[in-house]
């Protein structure tokens, strides 16, 4: 791999020994530039191709089925240029954090400003609450910081965070799929086979790191498709209110483990943002397991989670409570297969 080569000779690599790394020799960075540019640069490319041809007339040789979607995807230029935007941002200060290591205030300050954008510039904001757009604002970029952290915070063993976020980013898939929103499909669809290229680098034994240019940048992005989304029928005659809350079981395992590596973290005085060996993978060695039974065990809780969320739209209020109680049960499960205490 190229971007590993370079790394490795710019001394560009994340050092054994750390406080929250498990490798005994030093491992490229790199992997977040090779992850932004897949999944950015087909986004901007397309959404200005959509916009010159929205304005200038679309050519004779693209097929009746793309044609089609042209208009619906020029109308989605300004979300596509703010995306862009604010990845790079995020991309730009990951690369600098994997190199510097900034301090957690400069980074959670550009974490909001690039929420920001997004929400307020790009009108990625949820739009299914009856409520003012401050609101939904605030909520949105809540949302949209949270998500990038709970990524970020992953990062911490061979193929995590990515493994979990191809396995969210496919639940959602399917909800997009179902809506027939194009922009959201296409965006998942390319950022789930970069992905899956990457693992093939990044699984244990990684032979190369995202870094936070990385993981930033895929919380982004799946904060941006769980929002845009729409999880229910618009002229369906069934209170489907519920199906909103599909993001929360999909991603039920990643926001477990940001919730308590940050409670855990808070309650012993010290800051959330920095790094240590107290998150769920960790926890999972610590009590007998490999890295990779480690990692494999949380794709298979990620997935029990995700798969009763995609059947939200299908189920009765009753069905949809059941599969609530499901998703805490798994999560129940976990807690006690991490607790550090004696058996």
């Amino acid at each position: 791999m190229l971007i590993r080569r370079w790394a490795l000779r710019r001394g560009f690599v994340d050092q054994p020994g750390g406080h929250h790394t498990t490798h005994t020799e030093p491992i490229a960075l790199g992997g977040g530039i090779v992850i932004f540019w897949i999944t950015i640069l087909p986004i901007a490319i397309v959404a200005a191709l959509a916009w010159w041809w929205q304005a200038h007339g679309i050519p004779g040789f693209l097929p009746q089925t793309l044609a089609i979607h042209i208009p619906g995807l020029a109308s989605r230029t300004e979300l596509a240029l703010t995306l862009v935007a604010a990845a790079g941002l995020l991309h730009v200060m990951g690369l600098m954090d994997d190199k510097r290591h900034l301090g957690p205030k400069l980074k959670l300050v550009l974490q909001f400003t690039a929420a920001i954008l997004l929400a307020g510039v790009g009108g990625v904001r949820f739009d299914f609450f009856i409520l003012n757009v401050w609101l939904t604002t605030i909520l949105s970029v809540l949302w949209i910081v949270v998500i990038i952290n709970a990524f970020n915070f992953l990062d911490n063993m061979d193929g995590l965070s990515a493994g979990v976020a191809v396995i969210c980013a496919a639940m959602i898939l399917g909800a997009a799929w179902n809506s027939g929103q194009v922009f959201v499909c296409g965006l998942l669809i390319i950022l789930i086979g970069t992905l899956c290229g990457f693992l093939v680098f990044n699984f244990a034994p990684a032979k190369i790191f995202m870094g936070d240019a990385g993981s930033l940048l895929v919380g982004l992005l799946l904060a941006t498709a769980t929002i845009r989304t729409t999880y229910y029928q618009q002229n369906s005659s069934e209170a489907a209110w519920y199906n909103t809350l599909m993001p929360l079981i999909v991603l039920a395992v990643p926001l477990y483990d940001f919730l308590s590596v940050t409670t855990l973290r808070l309650l012993q005085g010290k800051s959330p943002f920095i790094g240590d060996k107290q998150h769920f993978s960790h926890r999972l060695v610590s009590r007998g397991m490999t890295r990779r039974q480690a990692v494999l065990t949380i794709y298979l809780a990620t997935a029990c989670t995700g798969l009763g969320a995609t059947v939200l739209h299908q189920l009765s209020s009753t069905a949809v409570i059941l599969v609530f109680v499901q998703t805490l049960l798994i999560l129940l499960i976990i807690a006690i297969l991490e607790h550090p205490g004696k058996v």
